[in-house]
């Protein structure tokens, strides 16, 4: 039966089949792939699990529970708007790549052992990278390659993990390794070395802080339609498997912390727009992350919610941009401006997706954001509480304003150009409709929730200090330009943290080296300075004249003779 079967597997094996299509209908048919993929998903039985037996191993190779339900439903959305957007294109490669991408993330995410996880996350790595290769410049092949290397050695670390638990413990079990229940809190201190291993895993595919450069690197270099894809499922899979596998893991609260705030600073100073969208992302995953440090039930439920809304709000910020860059041919601040008069529509649909992801009242990131918030508050945990409405007026600023202001307003570059295809058109307006009716009506979201839930986001409380916290930001973007004190857009390319090894352990390397070669040559002068003088001490001691050449007398011959005689009969009777 086909529910026996890994969910996605539909679309990673229908995959293979697209080149046969050709170019122009291979489009098609990962649009039929994705939605045959969806409906088979969306039959399968509540609770549903399989097992296989595998050199003498129960492998749980499909877990439909309510965590891979709203994910695994999320993602095949996704896939579903994401091929919608790329009908247009006529590159196969790009097809087969975003439905096995796609597929093996939903099987990832509905995998309940650490083999078959391994499996569908190496296949996400391997597969994802062709739609950054797919560009055809330099730039897209080199981010690539180390998208590829960091996300295999996540791949191996995960491997490396499950395989210490596993002699650890003798299960390959895909849970908390915390053995926590909701509500319940631990350190890493009580890990096991396998799961650590497995967290540090977990951390690189999430971009956790000092780890996240990859996707800054990588994303704005896909293709249009690819980054689409990309935006969905690698981030978001490794939030799934934090939520399984360390709910309740305390330092996630100060990791999730940092990621929403260092984004902020290198957003607003980013002049491409597409790597703005990244760093937002990044934000937007401290979000989750700190949920599920927190651990509790509502905090869980806002973890789910939030990525659940989180992908669709993204991949629309993604294909405005997308969009742009396939009218336009860049996606640089300093290059856009005044496109609302070419570009009416996909201004209307950035402006919602930036609405969404900034909170607003009435759009989904409203109703998903302010259960995270809420638990850090029910939990009093003040500092995190402010951080988190820290982060959530720092978001509004960059991606619920600067995008569509540098993009659509702001100067008139003077560029007029046609808008969106019609099927980019088509796939902005179905997540601008989800972003609108979830926000609206979200009571079906929470229903799918992994617990249960009767929280109510359209509080007084709740609304006015969203209000107050957009209003500021607003102001203050208001005023930093009228003041002329915003940054600068500028034609540079911002290093963030990769300054590291990009500039600082070079230049440091450059000066070990040259104090080195100091030392060295230094030392070899000293050096053979002393053999110069041994070998001239030598030469006058073996002389006519040195003590060595000169002529001894019988006595002291016979003297020595002795000496060396005693000391050998010495040496040899020990």
């Amino acid at each position: 039966m086909i529910h026996n079967l890994p969910p996605g597997l539909i679309m990673v094996l229908g995959a293979l089949l697209l080149p046969f299509l050709g170019q122009r209908l291979s489009a098609w048919g990962a649009l039929v792939l994705s939605s045959l993929s969806l409906v088979a998903f969306w039959t399968t039985p509540d609770l549903h699990a399989v097992t296989l037996n595998l050199f003498g191993q129960d492998l749980n190779i499909v877990r439909i529970d309510r965590w891979s339900w709203i994910f695994g439903l999320v993602f095949h959305l996704a896939a579903i708007t994401a091929s919608i957007y790329a009908l247009h294109v006529k590159d196969t490669k790009q097809h087969v790549a975003g439905m096995i991408y796609a597929g093996s993330a939903i099987a990832a995410c509905c995998a309940g052992d650490l083999i078959t996880l391994f499996v569908c996350w190496e296949l996400t790595a391997v597969s994802s990278v062709f739609l950054i290769w797919a560009n055809g410049t330099e730039t897209a092949y080199r981010s690539g390659m180390r998208y590829l290397i960091i996300q295999v050695t996540s791949g191996v670390l995960l491997l490396s993990g499950a395989i210490i638990h596993y002699q650890q413990t003798g299960s390959l079990v895909f849970e908390n390794f915390l053995g926590l229940e909701p509500g319940q809190r631990g350190a890493i201190g009580d890990l096991e070395f396998g799961p650590l291993l497995i967290l540090i895993a977990f951390g690189i595919k999430g971009a956790f802080p000092l780890l996240h450069n990859w996707l800054q690197d990588s994303y704005p270099n896909g293709t249009a339609t690819g980054t689409v894809f990309l935006s969905a499922f690698t981030t978001k899979l490794a939030i799934y498997s934090l939520a399984r596998g360390f709910a309740g893991l305390e330092e996630l609260i100060w990791i999730g912390c940092a990621m929403t705030l260092f984004p902020i600073v290198f957003a607003v100073i980013e002049n491409d727009l597409r790597r703005v969208l990244a760093y937002s992302l990044n934000n937007q995953l401290g979000f989750m992350v700190v949920g599920i440090g927190i651990g509790t039930e509502l905090a869980l439920n806002g973890t789910a919610a939030h990525a659940f809304c989180h992908i669709i709000y993204k991949s629309l910020l993604f294909m405005s941009m997308g969009a742009v860059l396939h009218r336009v041919g860049t996606t640089k601040a300093t290059e856009l401006g005044g496109l609302h008069k070419s570009m009416p529509l996909t201004t209307v649909f950035c402006m919602i997706g930036g609405g969404a992801i900034a909170g607003f009242p009435l759009l989904s990131g409203f109703v998903s954001k302010s259960m995270i918030i809420s638990a850090a508050g029910h939990e009093q945990m003040f500092s995190v509480w402010i951080i988190l409405l820290i982060a959530s007026a720092g978001v509004m600023e960059h991606s619920g304003i600067k995008i569509p202001f540098f993009a659509f307003f702001a100067h008139d570059s003077g560029k007029r150009v046609k808008e969106a295809p019609w099927n980019m058109l088509t796939a902005m307006a179905i997540a601008s409709f989800c972003c609108i009716a979830i926000g609206v009506y979200y009571q079906p979201l929470y229903d799918m929730l992994p617990f249960e839930t009767h929280y109510e986001p359209y509080t007084a409380a709740h609304v006015i200090m969203q209000f107050q916290l957009l209003l500021f930001a607003a102001l203050a973007f208001v005023f930093l330009m009228k003041a002329n004190l915003y940054p600068a857009e500028i034609r540079s390319t911002n290093l963030d943290t990769d300054w590291v090894y990009r500039r600082l352990l070079p230049r440091l390397i450059a000066h070990i080296g040259k104090f080195v070669r100091l030392i060295d040559s230094m030392f070899r002068v000293a050096c053979l300075a002393m053999i110069k003088k041994f070998l001239n001490w030598l030469s006058k001691s073996c002389s006519a004249q040195g003590w060595l050449g000169s002529t001894w007398s019988t006595s002291s011959m016979a003297f020595w003779a002795a000496v060396l005689l005693g000391v050998f009969l010495i040496l040899y009777y020990l």
